[in-house]
């Protein structure tokens, strides 16, 4: 039984150091191992196959009373089971993939509009839409902007702040 839960505890760990650890862990074997860490062997299947191995394995020899063959071939079924089971859903999660992330570099050429006031080579705020989404950057011109002024953006100073001038009409 102690082997058994041991092979559990083993694959839960297994499987939170690679969730934590996932991108290090496989890159250890990268050019050594490649595409053996894919699919049906990530770090993640294999963590749950020796997981419901042992768990499986325990749970037949605490409550029934099978011999430890019997609970080997229960618990490798369970472990095929949970393996097959967590690569398929890695799977449809991979698949899920999201838009790239907005990068400052976006914003140049959009326009938004002051918040507050923008002295002469000095910072204020302008209101943005970055993804779609309403951001406020810190905003720096060469020349006095008033706020509610419309703007354009010139250049991404830094992640937080662009560079603007305003919008002649």
């Amino acid at each position: 039984m102690t082997i058994f839960l041991g092979l559990g505890i083993a694959g839960i760990v297994l499987l939170a150091l690679s969730l934590i650890f996932g991108g290090i862990l496989e890159g250890l074997f990268d050019g050594v191992l490649d595409g053996l860490f894919d699919g049906l062997l990530s770090l993640p299947v294999i963590a749950g196959f020796i997981s419901m191995l042992g768990f499986g394995g325990a749970i037949v020899l605490g409550t029934t009373g099978a011999g430890t063959f019997l609970a080997t071939v229960v618990g490798v079924t369970a472990g095929l089971v949970a393996a097959l089971l967590t690569w398929k859903l890695s799977k449809a999660l991979m698949r899920d993939q999201t838009s790239a992330t907005p990068r400052g570099s976006d914003l140049i050429g959009s326009s938004g509009s002051v918040v507050t006031a923008i002295p002469a080579e000095g910072y204020g705020e302008v209101l943005l839409r970055l993804g779609g989404q309403p951001v406020k950057y810190a905003a720096k011109s060469a020349t006095p902007v008033a706020r509610g002024t419309e703007i354009w953006v010139e250049e991404a100073l830094s992640t937080t702040s662009v560079a603007v001038r305003p919008v002649e009409r």
